[in-house]
């Protein structure tokens, strides 16, 4: 579906405690139900606070040319003591030596403003963290034990479900253009390939570690798989993830809508007990998925 790049002006207003900001409209990732969210959503005023306090420091500089909230604040599910995590988009004309300049004058700066202070202290976890990158998407070629990489969540958290917190830049809608719907099918086959080899390479190696007697090495091996299960699913689909380790419920039922495949899901890494040939089974089981729902 082709992507609406009319500017929307933001607007913000207050419904009690929580602050709402209009963003961009929707943008449309795929055939299947996958988009970015609308309105954006702090859950505290101190959120929405240090939001405008990191867009009014980088927003100074010639070289950025979007700042964007992404992550939970950016898809309206943060809580009062949740991250604020944002990624800002420099030109590709900076060079290297201007971005370290901006990262290190923000840690400068962060540490010692009293707002982002009293921020951190609201929570034992609460942090703000704020990414730049200069908007190169570059795939990796995974060797032997490779593997999953965070190429295709990388695209989506940035491009898709990332929120601008001003003005969409010229920069930002050319990646866009240039990565959405999905990427090229060559890559993709040959992405989906390399992924699905890995996960299988994954599976056959638990038996030997289990006839070792390393048991929590199998069961390391089967999460590595279960991830990379993960990536090949939504890169079959051409669909953009958020993460292989949060949100997948969300992600395989109301994304992919896959609700008979996440019933098979949670078994899989639910051992009972290590010391036995259960994860050889959990293994199983997991290549049996990987063979019916991420072929190419």
């Amino acid at each position: 579906m082709p992507m609406d790049r009319t500017d929307i002006p933001q607007r913000d207003w207050m419904l009690g405690r929580e602050m709402v900001l209009a963003a961009v409209e929707p943008v449309r990732c795929t055939c299947r139900r996958q988009s970015m969210i609308s309105p954006l959503r702090f859950p505290t005023e101190i959120h929405r606070e240090v939001s405008e306090l990191v867009k009014d420091f980088f927003s100074a500089h010639a070289h950025v040319d979007t700042i964007l909230v992404v992550n939970s604040c950016a898809r309206g599910r943060a809580v009062a003591g949740s991250d604020l995590d944002l990624a800002v988009l420099i030109t590709p004309a900076a060079a290297s030596q201007a971005v370290q300049s901006l990262e290190t004058m923000w840690q400068e700066f962060s540490v010692t403003h009293p707002l982002i202070r009293q921020f951190r202290n609201t929570g034992r976890f609460t942090q703000v963290h704020v990414d730049v990158f200069d908007g190169r998407m570059i795939p990796t070629v995974w060797d032997d034990g490779g593997g999953p990489d965070n190429f295709e969540v990388e695209i989506g958290n940035r491009l898709v479900y990332a929120v601008p917190l001003h003005e969409v830049g010229a920069y930002f809608r050319q990646l866009q253009s240039q990565w959405l719907p999905y990427y090229g099918e060559d890559l993709r086959l040959s992405r989906l390939a390399m992924v699905r080899e890995a996960c299988a390479r994954d599976l056959e190696a638990i038996p030997f570690y289990l006839g070792r007697g390393l048991y929590f090495q199998a069961f390391d091996r089967l999460y590595k798989a279960f991830c990379e299960f993960l990536q090949a699913l939504f890169v079959a689909r051409r669909t953009y993830p958020l993460c292989y380790n949060k949100w997948i419920q969300e992600q395989v039922i109301e994304w992919l809508s896959l609700p008979e495949l996440y019933k098979e899901l949670p078994p899989i890494l639910s051992v009972r007990k290590i010391e036995s040939s259960e994860v050889g089974e959990k293994a199983e089981a997991l290549r049996a998925l990987l063979d019916r729902w991420a072929c190419p």
